[in-house]
């Protein structure tokens, strides 16, 4: 039978401390509550981290957005109900589905039971609890709102996972009807093409130079290397790309090149004000100080022309300049965001002002994602029209000259 040690109170207020043998934890707590001691720590003795032989390094694996909404929420109604944060974590730790996110949170739990709190706990797992989880969770904490924190962090991450899901709608429409778009390409020029080279053969003239390229290219692909070449090609170009973006510069143009993009620039700009406007008032909100908070903000901006932007603003506010006035020297903020931060930092409701300009553009977002689903629709079959067409013209040209040839 375990051995629990436990610091507590008496109803009285007098402190008292000792070691009480139990079944489990909750059997101690009764135990403890029939002799009037209320206890504040309870700690069992000898206990490995809930049996696991894994280490904390290997614990630190990323969790999804989903698992850690779900954990967020239902920690922050447990702890906001007056269960103790060990019990509900204990709890959700039975409840979740991810099995290495139950031994982080069994971790957490037994970390906490030898004395450590819960902020310091969690950046032991930095992929899985990023710096914005960690630093709001310390200053709730610190602010004795631990689970007002938690239903911020709650809504932050529902906001988050709702954005991420209209992006991905309205990326996965195109990608999906371009590549069926190269598939039928593909095929025709592939199994058609060849058909039509046989009876142009026959011919004995020369064929128009758009024949010829589209007789050509199937000849190219319907030769084993082809695979190989186009195969090395996007591999290639792909690893080329990573390469670059891996530098500061390279990462800072390819941002910005996504923002000058026709059509999704201004969807990915809308995006960026968003996150960084949420993720600014959640943090300030929550007690984190304004400085820390740029640096939060700066690492989760997503892209690195806000990142730069929030970055140097972070300076400015340090040297002692409002944070509306860097940000409106950048040009990537539009004067309404600039001008509503100003307004918010001269009457003390900063966080207020940032939360109204990222449902702003939340809703800004949700309009945009709605108007490129009806938009790209239309264009992607004027795209398909064309590559068809013009594959069909290709074929058509050579026997629509022979007619004329012999009518006349």
């Amino acid at each position: 039978m375990p051995t629990f040690d436990y610091v507590g109170r008496l109803r009285s207020g007098e402190k008292k401390k000792g070691s009480i043998t139990a079944d489990n934890r909750d059997e101690a707590t009764r135990q403890l509550s029939n002799m009037g001691i209320e206890p504040d720590k309870l700690i069992q003795k000898n206990k490995s981290i809930f049996g696991m032989a894994t280490g904390t390094a290997r614990l630190n694996k990323r969790v999804k957005n989903v698992e850690l909404l779900v954990f967020t929420r239902q920690l922050s109604t447990i702890v906001s109900s007056g269960l103790p944060l060990l019990q509900g974590l204990d709890i959700l730790a039975e409840q979740t589905e991810d099995p290495n996110f139950c031994k982080i949170i069994q971790a957490i739990a037994a970390d906490i039971e030898s004395g450590e709190s819960f902020s310091d706990t969690l950046r032991k797992f930095p992929r899985a609890f990023p710096d914005l989880y960690t630093s709001m969770v310390r200053a709730g904490e610190a602010g004795g709102d631990l689970d007002g924190v938690l239903m911020q962090l709650a809504d932050y991450l529902e906001a988050s996972e709702e954005l991420r899901r209209r992006i991905k709608s309205a990326m996965t429409y195109p990608v999906v009807a371009f590549s069926m778009i190269l598939l039928i390409a593909g095929g025709l020029i592939i199994f058609v093409v060849p058909q039509f080279a046989e009876i142009f053969g026959s011919f004995g003239a020369e064929l128009p130079m758009p024949t010829q390229m589209l007789i050509a290219l199937s000849s190219f692909l319907r030769q084993w290397y082809s695979i190989l070449v186009i195969i090395a090609s996007i591999v290639g170009t792909i690893v080329a790309v990573r390469l670059y973006g891996a530098t500061p510069s390279g990462r800072y143009n390819l941002d910005s090149l996504k923002l000058r993009m026709p059509v999704f620039g201004k969807l990915l700009r809308k995006v960026s004000i968003s996150r960084v406007t949420r993720t600014l008032s959640t943090l300030t909100r929550s007690g984190v100080a304004i400085l820390q908070a740029l640096e939060i903000v700066e690492r989760t901006a997503g892209n690195e022309v806000y990142a730069k932007a929030v970055r140097e603003a972070g300076e400015c506010v340090r040297n002692g300049e409002t944070l509306a006035d860097p940000l409106a020297r950048s040009g990537i903020f539009p004067a309404m965001v600039t001008r509503m931060i100003g307004v918010g930092e001269k009457t003390g409701a900063l966080e207020n002002m940032l939360m109204k300009i990222s449902e702003f553009y939340d809703s800004e977002v949700k309009a945009t994602v709605d108007g490129l689903t009806s938009l790209i629709e239309p264009l992607l079959i004027g795209v398909m029209g064309v590559v068809v067409g013009g594959i069909v013209m290709g074929l058509f040209m050579p026997i629509m000259e022979l007619s004329t040839i012999v009518s006349q």
